[in-house]
């Protein structure tokens, strides 16, 4: 079978557990792309390069969670911000800290750089902003002006303005040499999450809670557009290098914007869940997210993504595209100038002057206290290969970490899915049901579900005679090798197969050709090619029946009729294919249909193909973090007075799904032992299906 990675706009990269406790922030590197900071609940700083499965270099030092990260331009250093209100700052390639910043009162929720000078700037939940100077180790000075939170933070690219965004809706724009605040921005309904100025241009960007992404005038002070596609909240927010267009990223969902006039150019779903952070390598957006004490980075290929409103114009007519003079359009708005030196080192120096004379600035020297934390403070090398290639290149001349020109290579494409077919047999597109917002169904469309890529379940089973085959087995974060391993006879099929279930080679090859007696002919040849093609044909064109018959139901509005006559054709594939669908629209479940489905649950728990575990697994959460609490209240309930029908209809429907649900807990319990991705979703059912012992 012939696959082709040349159609994948996306795909996940790698996941690792990066901390023995709940991440709790992370920040990539957007100079290289290529290094990522991340912050426990353990009170840890743990650095990584991406692709690479080990950790570089774990800082300890704080005593509660870390709650921010940011690196600065050269990522040579990393400060980190705590829920106790203090900062350090620690040296990258001499292993060490810096300096211990105190001074906010609450937990610290945004940090950033300034682009050319020894200064940084922290936003706290107090909702104050204080700008430091490292090298003094003192408050330079403080912004007040926010209600809530200030969850970011973005210095200029000409170093003179600082913007902030709060959690109390507004963005504010400070000037750093005056010390006090330019303008306010207002016009979000809900926490700002994101800020980012334009490379060039006199321009900001702003993402929010109210899912809109803004963008604002820096001369005139004014919002020139509003994009209201999004479909969840705006988490990240990047312009492109050359500021033609602006990256959103929600969730789910990367979005590509332009302005004057507002477009949203292209729209492309990744899994990536609730995204953090995004930067920008060789073309090839790397973007990160966090889930409990692990972290995932994924990658969308920006080739395949479209960027201005000409590039399918550009690629019909097989023209280079022309590069934007900016972004869409002729040059509206002036560019920064950014001096060849440090910014503001006079100017920096008479803010200071003036902040010694200010009632809200405040300067503190370095205290014994202080060095007794620096002191306390460490960089642990975990891995001195991959500190010694990132962080202390041969040539002294190259600034780290070293820019690596290959882009990380897309994985196969999968053109079939797994959830399509129980049966041996190549997995074909075939017409499914499809759900509106208003939950009414339409007609089928013809789609191939996407494989998600994971790493293979490690199933252990006792000795057998060994099979063996030679496999080549392609991962996006190492090269290609060869593996010799057995086949095994009982175990997990996984989702990421790349060949038929069932199926040998070996079958289409004549014998007489494999007897070196002559050379097959087409008429054989085809023959074989054709062996079992009937049987294949008749089995998917009864399936395709199924799922049609299940479709006109389901048009009726009866969602649980259509179910019922899903389960009823004795197909769990059909089951399957219906349930995915159903999981999607979480409004569409009653507790009818908890009593429908609990007994296929369980089957598909216990099914040898993972992606019907999968989706029973994603179905048994539903249902007990939607329906849990109205079982427990009304088996837990005192008999009602007098004849209530509806009342005791209802409890006889929780008692039933009291009694399925207790029976799953056993099959989950015994799953939860296993090791790998399905052990830990198997303790997560575990520790929600709890509350039935009591």
């Amino acid at each position: 079978m012939a696959l082709t990675s040349t159609t994948i706009t996306s795909w996940k990269l790698q996941e690792i557990v990066a901390h023995s406790s709940n991440v709790s922030s992370l920040v990539l590197g957007k100079s290289s792309g290529r290094l990522l900071a991340t912050g426990g609940e353990d009170c840890r700083v743990n650095i990584w390069a991406v692709s690479k499965p080990n950790c570089i270099m774990s800082l300890t030092g704080h005593t509660s969670p870390v709650e921010c990260i940011q690196f600065n331009s050269s990522e040579e250093r990393v400060v980190a911000g705590s829920q106790s209100g203090s900062l350090r700052l620690w040296d990258l390639e001499a292993a060490k800290i810096l300096r211990t910043l105190m001074g906010h009162k609450a937990s610290i929720c945004s940090l950033d750089f300034h682009p050319m000078g020894e200064y940084l700037a922290s936003g706290s939940v107090d909702s104050n902003i204080k700008l430091w100077d490292v090298r003094r180790k003192g408050c330079v000075f403080r912004y007040k002006g926010h209600t809530q939170a200030v969850r970011c933070l973005a210095f200029s690219p000409d170093g003179k303005w600082l913007a902030s965004a709060s959690d109390d809706s507004t963005v504010k724009l400070w000037d750093l040499i005056a010390g006090k605040m330019i303008t306010e921005f207002t016009s979000h309904t809900s926490a700002v999450n994101a800020v980012q100025f334009h490379p060039n241009e006199y321009l900001l960007a702003t993402g929010s809670a109210d899912r809109t992404v803004k963008l604002w005038d820096l001369e005139k002070f004014n919002m020139i557009g509003s994009s209201e596609g999004e479909t969840g909240v705006v988490r990240s927010i990047l312009f492109n290098p050359d500021g033609s267009c602006l990256y959103s990223g929600s969730e789910n969902t990367l979005r590509v914007y332009g302005w004057e006039p507002d477009r949203c150019f292209d729209v492309v779903h990744v899994g990536w869940g609730k995204v953090s952070d995004l930067a920008i390598s060789n073309n090839q957006m790397i973007a990160v997210s966090y889930s409990q004490n692990n972290v995932s980075w994924y990658i969308v290929d920006l080739n395949r993504v479209k960027k201005s409103g000409s590039v399918i114009q550009g690629l019909i007519e097989d023209k280079p595209i022309p590069a934007p003079i900016s972004a869409m359009g002729t040059t509206l708005r002036r560019n920064y100038e950014r001096p060849t030196t440090s910014c503001t080192g006079q100017e920096m120096k008479q803010s200071s002057e003036a902040d010694r004379r200010s009632p809200e600035g405040e300067r503190r020297s370095p205290s014994s206290e202080d060095e007794k934390e620096d002191k306390e403070s460490s960089a642990e090398i975990t891995n001195p290969e991959d500190y010694k290639e990132i962080f202390q290149p041969h040539s002294v001349i190259s600034r780290t970490p070293p820019k690596i020109t290959e882009p990380f290579p897309a994985p196969l494409d999968h053109s079939f899915s797994e959830s399509v077919l129980e049966k041996p047999g190549p997995a074909v597109k075939i017409a499914t049901p499809v759900i509106d917002r208003a939950g009414q169904l339409k007609g089928p469309i013809t789609f191939s579900t996407p494989v998600q890529r994971v790493e293979p379940t490690v199933i252990a089973a006792a000795p057998r005679p060994v099979a063996v085959v030679t496999t080549s087995v392609t991962s996006p974060s190492r090269p290609v090798v060869t593996a010799t391993k057995p086949k095994p006879s009982i175990g997990i099929i996984l989702s990421t197969r790349n060949e038929p279930i069932g199926l040998t080679a070996g079958d289409f090859l004549s014998h007489a050709r494999n007897a070196n007696a002559g050379v097959m002919g087409d008429d054989e040849a085809l023959a074989q090619i054709r062996k079992g093609h009937d049987t294949m044909c008749v089995m998917l064109t009864s399936r395709y029946k199924n799922l049609d018959t299940v479709r006109s139901v389901w048009a009726s509005g009866d969602v649980k009729t259509s179910l019922d006559s899903a389960v009823s054709m004795n197909d769990l594939s059909i089951v399957v294919d219906i349930l995915n669908i159903i999981n999607l629209k979480p409004s569409l479940w009653k507790l009818d249909l908890c009593t429908s489905i609990l007994p296929q649950i369980e089957e598909l728990l216990q099914s040898k193909y993972e992606s019907y575990v999968q989706t029973g697994c994603m179905a048994l959460k539903l249902i007990l973090k939607r329906f849990w609490p109205l079982i427990s209240d009304t088996l837990t309930a005192p008999p009602s007075v007098g004849v209530d029908i509806t009342r005791e209809e209802r409890h006889q429907k929780c008692k039933a799904c009291y009694k399925q649900l207790k029976n799953l807990s056993n099959v989950v319990k015994n799953r939860a032992e296993q090791v790998g991705r399905h052990g830990s979703t198997f303790k997560e059912l575990q520790l929600l299906m709890a509350p039935l012992d009591y």
